[in-house]
């Protein structure tokens, strides 16, 4: 299983998870419940039930990189160009825009 914490505006809004059923994104809800908290995404409104589906959803995948930047991060950290979560944690941790993600690793990720 491979964990993520998700912000939105530098707020902990959520968790993406990877496991053997697929990819499973859940908001938090205590950020949920705040007066205008802002979805991740338009694809992914707010409400408490998870998102679940077989594939990385498309807006998280979207902010992989593309194109040379993609290659230089393939190249320089090893990563499998299939492996979409892999490439999701090592390169969005700082991306441009509202969203942001960090690994979650050890006894934080075995919840």
């Amino acid at each position: 299983m491979r964990k993520a914490a998700i912000k939105v505006k530098d707020q902990f809004a959520g968790w993406l998870i990877q496991n053997e059923r697929g990819y499973h994104f859940v908001y938090d809800h205590t950020y949920a419940s705040q007066p205008g908290a802002q979805p991740a995404s338009l694809t992914l409104p707010l409400r408490e039930a998870p998102y679940t589906s077989n594939v990385l959803f498309p807006f998280f995948d979207g902010l992989i990189p593309e194109g040379w930047l993609l290659e230089l991060a393939e190249k320089n950290w090893k990563l499998n160009p299939r492996d979409r979560m892999g490439l999701l944690l090592a390169c969005c941790k700082e991306c441009i825009g509202d969203v942001s993600v960090e690994e979650v690793t050890g006894e934080a990720g075995d919840e």
